[in-house]
């Protein structure tokens, strides 16, 4: 089983997804209309608690649980979309491009962990009897 290009987009997406949350959790107070009792440390927290998914599916995948690891690591992926949520809260133009820049990055990994992982479900899907 050759899992090399999903290692790396998993690995890609969590840098990106870690990124974001980093600087999400060290300029919180610049970031537009969060909850001002928001903590660094409640980021943080909440990056290990998306991240949890992603590690299990991959486990699972690797263990032979395919179907259960690959819906996991779509659940993953598909929090990778969150990030968007800042741009509910206030426009694109009222973030700093830094903000901007590690949104994108982690939407758009997470769009390429998805779509990988949406191929591989696929190639299960017509593997089966």
């Amino acid at each position: 089983m050759n899992v090399t290009t999903l290692v790396v987009l998993i690995v890609l997406y969590a840098a990106a997804s870690l990124l974001h949350f980093t600087h999400n959790a060290e300029y919180l107070a610049h970031y537009p209309n969060l909850p001002p009792s928001w903590t660094r440390a409640e980021v943080y927290l909440a990056w290990g608690a998306v991240t949890v998914p992603g590690v299990l599916g991959f486990a699972l995948y690797r263990r032979g649980q395919r179907r259960s690891g690959l819906a996991l690591l779509a659940l993953y992926a598909l929090l990778g979309f969150a990030g968007l949520l800042h741009y509910t809260r206030a426009p694109w133009s009222h973030h700093s491009a830094a903000m901007n820049l590690t949104i994108g990055l982690e939407v758009a990994c997470a769009a390429c962990l998805l779509l990988h992982v949406a191929r591989l479900a696929m190639r299960e899907r017509t593997a089966l009897p």
